[in-house]
């Protein structure tokens, strides 16, 4: 039977493969709207009409298209053939951060019928958005408008759309495995499924006569050079405990072997034919027991060489220190109150999965020439330190030298396109494996769907250049679902064991903290995770004695990683729940306590690991987030359902704005033939706003409207130096720099047009009127030169009209987020009901209400779920047992309430404008908030999360046994 569809107006009749889906039968035709999100049909990605339904495709078999009609977003249109009424929608109101889900929830609203409106979270159930906390989805399908289109030059505070708006609507914009390359090879990864173990032998050559199979490759074949897959600034800050392909597993999925071949297909039966012989070593999954005497060593390195701090106790790093004199604290309090809490593996759950493609271009090609300037004015800067800074403590092995050599003689780079936070980082350290130069790679990301940190790591591109360069193709490889929880990083489980100490009155006068962070196999990020963790949560604080000692542990786990927070959130929990419980002790108003207690603004940064040097109260709005939790709990109560206790809390967190160390970022503005500009941003967009918000604060300085200021990002072949978009240094590093080379440019345009124009330097000051900067020319008092004449003239000239800016993430500023909840409890089936949610953000200057509203409405709605529902279960073998989303609950629409967001009317003397960072901050103190509420309702303290259905039922049903029995 002869097989055809259309799809979007167009027919195709090739076959499909047999048990191929409906989604990879679309996108292999180049209709990339269709997203890979699950593998299962619950995220709702991958979300197409067939016949006018909406259908999971990639549970849809794509033989049972035949003679039906296929609609995907990019054909999703109005009558009259422009914009369908929720594209438009979504547009409006901006409903989408990384905008990797829109896609699905687009296909899925244009479905809905009056009646489905009406109950969106019944309607939105088979759709996910990790990014958005879902308010702005629910405004786009209800048609709330919050894009605004300013004047020139009145960029800053108004809600400019994301200049990749329009694509993401309409399914054009290009996400990592949006392309097509020619000859692509595919790679699948045989992962291990013991928890420790050594390889002693492996058998490869039935994998090699699968039909299709081009290589499979060993730790034979990776470099010796041992790195860290965390990507810093600084690599020294990191251990060095990771090889490329290693004889000896220390996880369950572990990579062990790369099968490389035609079709996925071929390389998953090349992995399964792949023989291996191991021995199974003793295994340690619990820190406290991996500290023992007698544990099993998880690193059998050299202290001083791999950078871990005592590898015979297996502790990767550790931190120590205080203030005053803790027992005199502690002797001087009316009351204390002393705590273990704990805080469980969260994945990151960022929809597009990682992974990468690797391919060969002639060392002077530009990849996407149609989206960029002339390579001509395009600028490859080198990393602001040498790229053969040791990382490694291993002598890198002939065979990846070899593959450089042979690289640089052919006159070609390799070109790695990934999903990434760190592209400059990560061509960095593939130079540093490999043996390459610097102009050798490059690494260039998309559009990235979601990172929380979970995307500052290099999982998926070494692999991928070493079967690249090995083979001399293009190669991809590209995780599932289940390869997110096996084989990535997750949030470091933390156990806190506090102490707080406080007079009569709610001065404190004592806090200490025990933390002990499980790193998992690898260290990651872990000592450096563990440092922050154990700085700012104390250091908010005035309290004459503190103490803080911290230690990030090696086990048989998968290794932890950056996650949204960075430690603090898990410290945060611990320290603001005591501080409640010290406050119901001494009969004192939570709220009370803190302000007596909080540092001012005149106060010094002093946490447990002292003060540094660096950062400073900057702009303070402390205060006023108080002020509006006190104002919102005077207000009226939502009722509760009858027989559920009803409770309030609140708490609150510091986060630096950005990370302690140093963290680069290189801008270059420049004006082009046209008379508008171009942006070359190193930073990478992954929902966080910061290409909307660079562009805002650049039209700001060149008095321009955003819409004649193009970015480009994230290519270290096209753009300056950027560490990466973590720390939440977007805006705060990356706009001082976006400012720098704005006003640097603003300065030469003058310059020009005052020679141009013929009036003397007195006539044309730069810091007046009589020579400004308009939206396409430069004005002296009557005259005026267009820019595209300025343009033209400087071209002739043989010069270029464009600048650059640097900025070095030092000094550092400091910003608050306060979050409140009323909730309601049922104690018949343990569940949370929040009645009301209240943040109130010290964010500066806000440059972007409405994207910096949604920052922390994505916030709280992860913070939600990491408080209520996630939780990456490991069995007794070490295995992720939760590696599906219908196992690992990912929160839905109906999951999250409407947060109300309110922000401290303040200005940072440091950041650029005033601004603050805004992207991790809110995430922190909802935990310890919701906690603190169910306290208040139920009368329970609950120290561990999550704050699951069962387990709050359970604790509740003993608690109540508990007190019939001591009644009775």
């Amino acid at each position: 039977m002869t097989f055809a569809i259309r799809v979007n107006g167009r027919p195709y009749d090739s076959t499909p493969r047999p048990g191929q889906c409906l989604r990879t039968y679309l996108r292999e035709r180049g209709w990339y709207g269709v997203k890979k999100g699950c593998d299962a049909g619950d995220c709702g990605a991958c979300t197409v009409h067939v016949d006018g339904e909406p259908v999971h495709s990639c549970l849809y078999p794509a033989f049972r298209a035949a003679g039906r009609t296929v609609t995907t977003v990019e054909g999703l249109t109005a009558p009259d053939g422009g914009l369908h009424p929720v594209q438009r929608g979504f547009l409006d109101a901006q409903g989408f951060q990384c905008g990797f889900c829109t896609a699905g929830f687009l296909m899925t609203a244009a479905a809905l019928d009056d009646e489905q409106r009406a109950d969106l979270p019944r309607a939105l159930k088979g759709n996910l958005c990790r990014c958005t906390g879902y308010r702005a989805i629910e405004d786009a399908v209800r048609g709330v408008r919050h894009t605004e289109e300013p004047g020139a030059g009145q960029a800053v505070g108004h809600n400019l759309p994301d200049p990749a708006g329009s694509a993401i609507v309409t399914g054009t914009a290009r996400y990592t495995f949006d392309l097509d390359v020619p000859g692509l090879l595919h790679m699948k990864l045989l992962r291990s499924p013991h928890a420790h173990a050594r390889i002693t032998a492996l058998d490869t050559a039935a994998a090699l006569r699968v039909p299709g199979v081009h290589a499979v490759l060993t730790h034979h074949d990776a470099p010796a050079r041992h790195y860290s897959s965390a990507r810093h600034e600084h690599p020294e800050e990191d251990p060095a405990d990771t090889r490329l392909l290693d004889d000896t597993v220390r996880h369950v999925g572990q990579r062990v072997a790369a099968v490389v071949a035609d079709t996925e297909a071929a390389a998953e039966e090349g992995c399964r034919r792949i023989e291996v012989t191991y021995e199974v070593l003793p295994a340690v999954l619990d820190p406290e027991e991996a500290m023992r005497p007698g544990a099993p060593v998880v690193h059998d390195k050299d202290a001083r060489a791999a950078r871990i701090s005592r590898p015979a106790h297996n502790i990767a790093g550790e931190v120590h220190g205080g203030t005053g004199d803790l027992a005199a604290g502690f002797a001087a309090a009316d009351a204390v109150y002393e705590e273990t809490f704990r805080t469980q593996r969260v994945q990151h759950a960022s929809l597009e999965t990682h992974g990468a493609i690797a391919w060969f271009e002639d060392a002077d090609e530009a990849e996407d020439a149609d989206e960029a300037e002339d390579a001509d004015e395009a600028e490859d800067a080198d990393d602001p330190e040498d790229a053969d800074d040791a990382e490694g403590t291993g002598d890198g092995r002939a065979d990846g030298t070899a593959d450089g050599q042979r690289l640089a003689a052919d006159g070609q780079r390799l070109v790695v396109r990934s999903s990434t936070q760190t592209p400059f980082l990560t061509r960095r350290a593939l130079c540093t494996l490999f043996g390459l130069a610097p102009d050798a790679v490059r690494v260039v990301a998309g559009r990235v769907g979601g990172g929380f940190g979970g995307k500052q790591e290099m999982l998926a591109e070494d692999i991928v250049a070493l079967a690249a360069l090995r083979l001399r193709r293009p190669v991809k490889l590209e995780f599932t679902r289940a390869e997110q929880f096996h084989g990535t990083t997750t949030r470091h489980p933390f156990t806190v064991r506090v102490r707080a100490g406080a007079r009569r009155d709610g001065t404190l006068t004592a806090l200490q903290v025990r933390v002990v962070a499980d790193t998992g196999a690898y260290g990651n990020h872990g000592p450096s995770v563990l440092r922050r963790a154990c700085g700012e949560p104390l250091a908010l604080y005035r309290c004459p004695h503190k103490r803080a000692d911290g230690y990030a542990v090696y086990t048989h786990t998968p290794p932890s990683g950056a996650y949204r927070g960075y430690g603090l959130g898990q410290v945060v929990f611990a320290v603001e729940s005591a501080l409640d419980e010290l406050a119901r002790r001494l009969g004192l108003d939570p709220l009370l306590l803190r302000e007596k207690n909080v540092i001012g603004p005149d106060d010094p940064l002093i946490g447990p690991l002292g003060e540094e040097a660096d950062l400073h109260l900057a702009g303070y709005g402390l205060d006023q987030c108080l002020d509006i939790v006190r104002r919102a709990r005077a207000e009226p109560a939502v009722p509760a359902p009858d027989g559920w206790p009803v409770g309030e809390g609140f708490a609150l967190s510091m986060l630096a704005t950005a990370p302690p160390g140093g963290h680069l970022a290189t801008a270059r503005a420049a004006l082009t033939a046209e008379g508008t500009y171009v942006l070359s941003v190193g930073t990478a967009e992954c929902g966080n706003g910061t290409t909307t918000v660079l562009r805002q604060l650049a039209a700001a300085e060149l008095a321009t409207t955003a819409a004649r200021v193009t970015v480009r990002q994230a290519d270290t072949g096209l753009v300056p130096h950027d560490t990466g978009t973590f720390g939440s240094t977007g805006t705060v590093v990356g706009g001082r720099a976006v400012l720098r080379a704005a006003r640097s440019l603003a300065a030469a345009l003058r310059a020009r047009a005052a020679r141009h124009l013929g009036a003397a330097p007195a006539d044309c000051r730069l810091t007046g009127d009589d020579c400004r900067l308009t939206d396409d020319a430069v004005v002296a008092g009557d005259r005026r030169v267009s820019l595209a004449a300025l343009y033209a003239a400087a071209r002739a000239a043989g010069q270029e009209l464009a600048a650059e800016g640097r900025a070095g993430g030092t000094p550092r500023s400091v910003a608050f987020n306060v979050q409140w909840f009323r909730v309601a409890v049922d104690p018949g089936t343990g569940e949370i009901r929040v009645l009301r949610s209240v943040h109130a953000a010290d964010a500066g200057t806000v440059v972007n209400p409405m994207q910096c509203r949604g920052q922390v409405e994505g916030g709280v709605a992860q913070a939600l779920g990491a408080t209520l529902l996630e939780h990456v279960r490991i069995d007794g073998r070490g295995a992720v047992t939760t590696d599906t989303f219908r196992r690992y609950r990912v929160p839905a629409f109906a999951d999250v309430p409407r947060t109300e967001v309110y922000f401290a009317a303040v200005a940072d003397a440091i950041g650029p404008l005033g601004a603050k960072s805004m992207s991790e901050g809110p995430f922190n103190p909802v935990a310890p908030a919701l906690a603190n509420a169910v306290r208040d309702a139920t009368g329970v303290r609950f120290t561990e999360l999550p704050l699951t259905r069962d387990r709050v039922w359970r604790v509740l049903d003993e608690s109540s046994c508990a007190d019939s029995g001591r009644r009775a």
